[in-house]
């Protein structure tokens, strides 16, 4: 079989695969109206622009799934790794978890009066941003602990997933499920078309991402990878309980990415796709140092009409060590302005 009929082949097997899951909200729509094996007219990601980007990606999968090709990987070593906030849907003005934490604080103050004069609680419920931002590290802590903590694993998840179905982003005015990026869905479908599983490693906690990961990714909870805290196994009243303690138990933000990779799946990526120096770690990891074919990716939010513009000097998704590293590492930097037709699902 002739490369050119091997990669027509697999293109058709991915229109098929395609075509069967468009009926699904967070999937890929079919944008082709020509036969799937027609391959100059089926286009497996249709909300990218044709530039050297989309082509560059196209490319790297063709490469890691020609079995004659001298790139070729096995099934079970196409792992694709994506950050969540930035890469997959819209981390500003704030992360939709500290959102979520700043909202249950405020809820929770009802029943802790003397948040009213404690820091950085009292900043909180007076919407005080300075003071909040004053506290660090530190006070942020404190509000993840007190918003996360001191209630069962499925009590957290309720109230988690109450919150991502009733909350609206504060200033695009809809659900935060309803701003996940619509190309970046196509790439995990055509991604997974190909034989790649596909996984999230974000610095947000693991249980709070698991509550929609799935719905608005098609990512199962077992291929979620996040920060935790500690959870004690617990037998209350005769029922058996994983209780969340205010204790951190592993950030998986920066060099915390390839270690969490590392202790989940056990196998080095051979795609690593961020949009932050908080993904640095996890690309370097990805591209360095490997014997077969590998690709980084890099979200460039340059796009301020469709949605925000910022990179170096951003106090959310700061891109700056990992934006110098890239044109040296060889990892493509994606332009949301230039590189994407669509930005969001509904578009």
């Amino acid at each position: 079989m002739s490369l050119k009929e091997s990669r027509t082949r697999r293109l058709a097997l991915v229109a098929i695969a395609l075509l069967a899951l468009a009926c699904a909200k967070s999937e890929v729509p079919s944008h082709a109206e020509a036969s799937a094996g027609d391959e100059a007219a089926f286009d497996p990601l249709p909300s990218w622009n044709d530039t050297a980007t989309k082509a560059k990606i196209i490319e790297f999968v063709d490469a890691v799934t020609d079995p004659d090709g001298p790139g070729y990987v096995e099934p079970a070593a196409r792992i694709a790794t994506f950050d969540n906030d930035g890469t997959l849907w819209v981390e500003k003005p704030a992360y939709a978890e500290l959102l979520f934490a700043l909202d249950r604080v405020r809820s929770l103050a009802q029943v802790h009066p003397e948040w009213k004069t404690q820091e950085p609680f009292r900043a909180v419920i007076e919407g005080d941003r300075d003071t909040l931002v004053a506290a660090g590290t530190h006070g942020l802590v404190e509000v993840l602990m007190a918003s996360h903590t001191g209630m069962s694993a499925t009590l957290f998840q309720t109230i988690a997933s109450e919150w991502i179905r009733d909350a609206r982003h504060p200033e695009l005015e809809k659900p935060h499920t309803e701003l996940a990026y619509q190309p970046q869905i196509e790439l995990l479908r055509y991604l997974e078309a190909n034989g790649f599983a596909t996984f999230i490693v974000s610095g947000g906690t693991v249980e709070f991402l698991r509550t929609f990961a799935q719905p608005t990714y098609g990512i199962p909870p077992e291929r979620v990878i996040g920060s935790s805290i500690v959870t004690r196994y617990e037998v209350q009243g005769g029922k058996p309980s994983l209780l969340r303690l205010p204790e951190v138990d592993f950030i998986d933000d920066k060099a915390g990415k390839p270690v969490g990779i590392h202790k989940r799946i056990g196998r080095k990526p051979i795609l690593a796709f961020g949009n932050s120096d908080g993904d640095f770690e996890m690309l370097q990891y990805t591209t360095m140092g490997s014997g077969t074919s590998t690709l980084g990716l890099l979200l460039h939010h340059d796009d301020a009409e469709r949605e925000y513009a910022y990179d170096r000097d951003s106090e959310v998704g700061k891109l700056d060590r990992a934006l110098d590293a890239a044109s040296a590492a060889g990892w493509v930097v994606v332009s949301m302005k230039d590189d994407w037709m669509t930005v969001f699902v509904e578009e």
